[in-house]
């Protein structure tokens, strides 16, 4: 599969590259310590138009592909990853849903705003007996007179909180048949109450929070796609998550790698650079080579999905690759940084932080390694 980018896919990637490297760079370290929301950078992407990249643009979006939204996914997380995740699940889990399975109405409403960066979409799948295990689901939704009543809880929900949030569409039984929907619940829907913000070991400036839900009515109107579908809505969901989040290990990787370099060709030890040094050399080889090889994957999940090809396998396959890798980058770049890689104003400091999350969230490892040997028949 050819990866030679496009004019317009080098013009997006340029553009991500210059606003971290310009925008997030010099304020990373500052919104990772005060735990603080990225609101002008989001809204300076919304303005760049990074926010809705391959949505059309007859519904404010960018109109570009998949591979392009990778791209700049990609270049965000080179440089911090609580920005990078902030866009990532707002596009993949927050947005993709109303654009694939919203009605007209839901679409008018939001598309708009959601692609702009003037509002925010969460997605509530995960709960205290349900993560990897959605069927467990126990959040439940009955229909009474054109309102829906909610009730149940979610936890670990990105964006779900923040002063510009504007929904979250969530997963609850409809039925006593196991019969599974997606529905949409406005903020400040009474009977809807969102947590205070986790404590966490990384993705400090991104907004993750519990939600839950007593007697929490919505209109008929805000079920998203058929009822009965949210099963496989929210797998189809998953799957295109993995790949902005494998773009996130991706550039996490990288971004690890680029440090780990700058410093070794300027740190003298015994009268020289170690990057001199066989041992660094070769772990600076090693990342490089894993790097090429998990870009080109992940990349290849993205294309797959732009050509409308099954890219479930790929997507899996990379978001378990690229997950591991960033967690090596990362622990390979602290140690080469030495004593100042365990100090927090060195950036891969935070880069080691952030990095774990990415075998856990969208789906761990095993449930990757999963869905992949399923693919293979076993």
């Amino acid at each position: 599969m050819n990866f030679d980018l496009s004019d317009e896919q080098e013009a997006i990637r340029s553009l991500a590259r210059d606003f971290a490297t310009g925008e997030v760079r010099p304020v990373a370290e500052e919104l990772d310590r005060t735990k603080s929301f990225p609101y002008e950078i989001v809204e300076k992407l919304g303005d760049l138009g990074l926010m809705g990249i391959p949505f059309p643009e007859e519904h404010g979006g960018g109109g570009a592909d998949n591979l392009s939204y990778a791209l700049a996914i990609e270049e965000l997380a080179r440089i911090d990853s609580s920005v990078a995740i902030t866009v990532a699940a707002h596009t993949s889990l927050g947005t993709w849903p109303i654009y694939a399975f919203g009605s007209e109405e839901l679409k008018e409403t939001w598309l708009p705003r959601l692609c702009a960066g003037k509002t925010l979409g969460a997605f509530g799948l995960t709960e205290p007996e349900a993560g990897s295990d959605a069927g467990n689901t126990r959040t439940t939704a009955s229909l009474d007179h054109g309102l829906w009543t909610v009730n149940g809880s979610k936890q670990f929900i990105t964006n779900s909180g923040t002063d510009i949030s504007g929904f979250v569409t969530i997963t609850a039984k409809t039925a006593r048949d196991e019969e599974i929907s997606n529905i949409l619940v406005e903020n400040g829907t009474p009977g809807y109450e969102i947590g205070e913000p986790y404590r966490k070991m990384g993705w400090n400036a991104s907004d993750t929070r519990p939600l839950s839900f007593e007697d929490c009515r919505v209109p008929e109107g805000n079920l998203v796609g058929a009822r009965g579908q949210g099963f496989k809505q929210f797998l189809q969901t998953l799957d295109g998550g993995r790949i902005g989040v494998a773009a996130m290990g991706l550039g996490l990787a990288q971004g690890a790698l680029d440090e780990a370099l700058a410093y070794a060709k300027q740190r003298i030890a015994f009268g020289q650079a170690i990057s001199s040094y066989q041992a660094i050399k070769i772990k600076l080889a090693d990342l490089s080579t894993e790097i090429e090889a998990a870009r080109l994957l992940t990349y290849k999940a993205a294309r797959e999905k732009d050509l409308g090809r099954n890219f479930s396998l790929t997507a899996a396959q990379a978001k378990l690759k690229t997950g591991r890798l960033a967690v090596k980058a990362s622990e390979e770049a602290v140690q080469i940084h030495g004593g100042y890689g365990y100090i927090e104003e060195y950036p891969v400091c935070r880069f080691y932080r952030d990095a774990k999350v990415l075998t856990i969230g969208e789906g761990t490892d095993e449930v990757q390694q999963m869905v992949i040997a399923r693919a293979l028949g076993c």
